[in-house]
């Protein structure tokens, strides 16, 4: 590295000590919502697909209902120039990183990049260890506004240090860039990454699985349920700026309608990131209307900030609450068995005060509320004061009732 680069990074690095950086909270208020290339595509990308991404975000009306981050995954990279710096790969992305960020700008939207803590990242391309103030003034330089940061070939690296250096280097590079903690939950990054991180993933990565672990001899893929099962205990931890991430969306990459609508449900009780992991250039009609309903999205995103609460589990159906803004809550019965259930729902036994969290109670002995089913839109009556059955429900199979439950 020339003496002028030294120099540079020294500079960055002494700012970023001198200086105690407010976090950037206002990146994520509520979960982040967009695109990202790897469920779908793995290390297949280029920039006329990310540009492909891009055009259909806005023509499907995804970017109005409020995904505006396209993510690039693993394989974007090609190699360091002379002075460390790390370039894009000439062939897939010719035109440069600078050049598709003018692109996504242009139409609304925002990009995002990936590298990771090691060495090398998942796929073998240049990691950031070692180059962090370098990789995060070239991403700020390149107009990037989120970077997903992973964690393969870490041997001896401490993941505590390497995420608070890579946010100390973001925060230096003079560019607000959301920052995607990724090492899986293997140290509990929930416990310490609040000031680090916006948001960080609590597991494994997720596959195109409802309730099928896949385990490989060094690693591990989590099912959809997996996920909602490792996030049930972390809600304590959330909140505005800060957010546990489940992993990616699989709806629309072979699950059934039904379990994406489970899925996309349980993903907004959660007050999960909302990361698109499909094609969406070839989505169907199904597929789109799951991921623009605008009521569930309204759940995830209620700047009351709460991740919602799995109360109990009750004759194969789990009930999950999630308190919300102006006295409202969001009620979603989960059936995450193989079979249709059928229950009887009487209010009176949903009467509790979240204690841990938010304080609120729902107080159905005392309060009526109106009624809204949220995936057919209808509003079904109030909920009753009285101790009896208020209705008769069908749960379908690896499915869901929804409700918006309104003052």
């Amino acid at each position: 590295m020339n003496k002028k680069y030294a120099i540079t990074l020294l500079l960055f690095a002494l700012f970023s000590l001198a200086t105690k950086a407010q976090k950037w909270e206002e990146l994520s208020q509520t979960p982040q919502m967009g695109w990202n290339s790897w469920n779908k595509f793995q290390g297949n990308i280029d920039e006329d697909i990310i540009k492909g991404i891009a055009d259909t975000m806005v023509s499907s009306g995804l970017r109005d209902a409020g995904y505006v981050y396209i993510n690039m995954d693993d394989c974007w990279h090609g190699k360091r120039d002379a002075n460390g710096f790390i370039q894009a790969d000439p062939k897939h992305f010719p035109h440069g990183i600078k050049a598709l960020a003018d692109y996504i700008h242009a139409r609304g939207l925002k990009l995002g990049i990936y590298s990771d803590a090691g060495t090398e990242t998942c796929a073998g391309r240049p990691g950031s260890l070692g180059h962090e103030y370098q990789d995060a003034l070239q991403y700020a330089r390149w107009d990037v506004d989120y970077l997903k940061y992973d964690w393969c070939n870490t041997v001896n690296v401490n993941p505590r240090g390497a995420y608070q250096l890579m946010s100390d280097a973001l925060r230096a590079s003079g560019r607000p860039i959301f920052f995607s903690m990724c090492e899986w939950g293997d140290n509990q990054p929930w416990r310490w990454a609040r000031d680090i991180g916006n948001s960080w993933r609590i597991g494994p990565d997720i596959w195109c699985s409802f309730d099928s672990t896949r385990v490989f001899p060094t690693y591990v893929q989590y099912s959809v349920l997996d996920c909602i099962n490792k996030n049930d205990s972390l809600r304590r931890y959330a909140g505005s700026g800060h957010w546990n991430d489940p992993d990616m969306l699989e709806v629309g990459n072979g699950l059934t309608v039904n379990q994406d609508r489970a899925h996309f449900t349980m993903w907004c009780m959660m007050a999960s990131p909302l990361i698109l992991g499909n094609d969406i250039r070839h989505m169907s009609a199904e597929t789109k209307a799951i991921l623009t309903n605008r009521d569930l999205i309204a759940i995830d995103q209620d700047k009351f900030g709460v991740q919602g609460l799995h109360l109990f589990s009750r004759d194969g159906l789990d009930y999950w609450f999630k308190p919300l803004e102006n006295g409202d809550w969001a009620m979603t019965i989960l059936n995450p068995t193989r079979k249709p259930i059928v229950c009887n729902l009487n209010w009176q036994d949903f009467n509790f005060t979240d204690d841990e969290v938010s304080k609120r109670s729902t107080a159905f002995d005392k309060c009526v509320y109106k009624v809204k089913n949220l995936w057919t839109g209808r509003m079904e009556g109030k909920t009753s004061t009285k101790q009896k059955v208020d209705r008769k429900l069908t749960v379908p199979a690896q499915d869901v009732v929804v409700y918006r439950l309104l003052r």
